[in-house]
């Protein structure tokens, strides 16, 4: 089941809330919400729920072996097991293909590729279970004792197939005390339909531009219609995965959940580390906090451990060497820029810094978006220019021009929209002092929402491709 789907939006989602509000204590409104997100993960796939039920009794069961043998080898054992198998869970379902496949070709084993389907939110559901293990034996959490509790947490569905990485600490209170109120009703449902707009209204006819030029060869592709396409596709990841990011903060907002904020307006950057501060940062900080400040081998190893970690970014998006490569590109650019040191690049002009940081995304990008890695090198000779020299391709092609005009109103208003434009535009609004701006300021945001949502619910009418991108990983 996707969020962007009239039957979830007005049936699903409905129904939930109808069932939660009227049940009465908190428990049987966590067994609403349990049970709920085991039809919402079965919907599409029902064989995996098992895998997810496996996977949340396992953490939980070494969460209470932590507890119990806490500074002991048996404690020590218990998360050691338990990461090592959630890490190989990940491994079998998402690289088994990835690594045979690699195998054969450096070795001839011709051992058979499995064909084996990845379960829909593997990637999410298992870095939670680590944060959870690891934050237990750190005891920066309590252990939770009650195994229904825990299941809410690792299946809660807003977050349960493409993130934010909620932590347990962010909810660890929630789950056993809260509640919810009128305003978290309102807040959520418009933070949610700006979320399904986001999705539905802007990322969905960026990627027809995106699919119309990059999805078959781009060997004879334009120059500027490389450099069009790929930040035209910038723009739409952006747009789709924050959008998923809204919704879900919206729909854990209406169930009495606070999840924390998983993108900042990340193109409003001045570099490339300030982008990662902004982008995907429920991500981000995970490998930062159980990843880049761990000994290695019994010592702090910084370059290493930066390395690690900007691979592990760039394995954690997919079993493809782009994404290898992806991750490795951006942790170049980090180490680069900690070696220049913040005092020199804060004497950089404003206009450079913005220059330097958003062609760095951008290309990023396109390297993010080629898994086949011909076209992805045909990708850099086409915004290189060679490709004019290799391939007689053309600087300019009037197909480019044609669609740039044809869609320069969808392409103008998401790049205004990447920006913190709308932020300031409602703190104007409902920061002010006076009752009448403020009034208006909620007033003209619900009703805006309202126009949204019949728009978005307009378009999905008959649509079928609002699969999110970030469901892949």
């Amino acid at each position: 089941m996707v969020f962007a789907d009239l039957f979830f939006i007005y049936v699903f989602l409905p129904l939930c809330l109808l069932c939660y509000l009227l049940a009465r204590s908190l428990p049987a409104k966590n067994g609403v919400l349990i049970a709920f997100s085991v039809i919402f993960y079965a919907w599409g796939e029902p064989l995996w729920v098992c895998l997810l039920l496996f996977s949340s009794f396992l953490n939980w069961f070494m969460g209470l072996v932590i507890e119990k043998h806490r500074d002991t080898g048996a404690g020590k054992a218990a998360v050691a097991t338990g990461v090592t198998i959630d890490i190989l869970l990940l491994v079998v379902f998402k690289y088994s293909a990835f690594l045979v496949e690699n195998l054969n070709a450096l070795t001839h084993l011709g051992l058979p590729v499995p064909q084996i389907r990845l379960p829909i939110g593997i990637s999410f559901f298992t870095f939670q279970a680590i944060s959870y293990l690891l934050d237990c034996y750190w005891e920066n959490v309590q252990v939770q004792k009650r195994y229904t509790r825990f299941l809410l947490y690792l299946s809660l569905f807003p977050q349960l197939i493409a993130g934010p990485i909620v932590r347990y600490s962010v909810v660890e209170e929630e789950i056993s005390n809260r509640s919810v109120t009128a305003t978290d009703l309102c807040e959520g449902a418009l933070r949610a339909i700006v979320g399904l707009a986001k999705k539905v209204i802007i990322a969905n006819n960026l990627w027809a531009i995106v699919d119309t030029f990059f999805g078959t060869d781009i060997t004879g592709l334009s120059v500027l219609g490389t450099w069009y396409t790929v930040i035209v596709y910038s723009l739409y990841v952006y747009f789709d995965f924050s959008g998923y990011s809204d919704i879900a903060i919206g729909l854990g907002r209406m169930f009495g959940f606070h999840f924390d904020e998983n993108f900042r307006h990340p193109f409003a950057c001045k570099t490339i580390a300030e982008f990662w501060q902004r982008w995907h940062i429920s991500l981000g900080s995970f490998f930062r906090d159980y990843l880049l400040y761990v000994p290695i081998f019994g010592q702090n190893r910084k370059y290493v451990s930066l390395f690690l970690v900007w691979f592990s970014t760039g394995v954690w998006h997919g079993a493809a060497w782009n994404y290898i490569i992806w991750g490795l590109y951006f942790g170049f650019f980090i180490f680069f820029e900690q070696k220049l040191g913040k005092k020199r690049i804060k004497n950089w002009p404003l206009w450079w810094k913005h220059i330097y940081s958003k062609l760095v995304i951008i290309i990023g990008f396109g390297i993010f978006y080629f898994e086949d890695l011909g076209q992805l090198g045909q990708f850099f000779l086409n915004i290189s220019g060679a490709s004019m020299l290799i391939n007689s391709a053309p600087f300019f092609d009037p197909i480019t021009w044609a669609s740039f005009l044809n869609n320069l109103f969808l392409v103008s208003g998401a790049i205004v929209f990447s920006l913190p434009v709308l932020p300031k535009i409602k703190a104007f609004f409902l920061e002010s002092k006076s009752d009448g701006l403020y009034a208006a300021g909620r007033i003209g945001g619900v009703l805006g929402c309202l126009g949204l949502l019949a728009i978005v619910s307009i378009l999905l009418v008959d649509s079928t491709n609002n699969v999110f991108l970030y469901w892949r990983f």
